[in-house]
């Protein structure tokens, strides 16, 4: 019975740490990126999928890229592109209107649902860099 119920500490013990690991390395910047926030667990999913569907062309942080414009910028905040327009932008593309990078075509394999993760993420970046409070 003894070595049961030690057996299940050690497994919970286990599974907390590699959570706990997990979730750290969501919140790990690189030791060059010394001005990345640390993502609230709410916005890990949106994070994630930001990584994999938006940082070729707009960067890792928003910052953009030589591929896209940056999401961190005046033009982004709510009041001129609603969020409405990052769901159009992502799943039917858009003609290009600010910047001369052309236009966005749609995000290959992108869904209503990642966009349901990744607008709110974007938005709380935004926040966080000040491009609006």
């Amino acid at each position: 019975m003894r070595e049961r119920s030690f057996k299940q500490w050690l497994v919970i013990k286990m599974g907390v740490a590699m959570m706990l690991l997990n979730f750290n390395i969501l919140n790990t910047a690189d030791a060059a990126d010394d001005k990345a926030p640390k993502v609230p667990f709410q916005y890990a999913l949106g994070y994630q999928k930001y990584q994999n569907m938006c940082t070729v062309c707009h960067g890792k942080w928003g910052e953009g890229t030589k591929s896209g414009p940056p999401l961190m910028h005046p033009f982004y905040k709510p009041s001129h592109h609603n969020d409405a327009s990052f769901y159009r932008a992502a799943l039917r593309g858009v003609k290009a209107h600010h910047w001369k990078f052309g236009d966005m075509p749609p995000i290959s394999g992108a869904t209503q649902k990642d966009m349901d993760a990744i607008v709110p993420y974007v938005r709380w970046l935004q926040r966080e860099k000040g491009v609006y409070k």
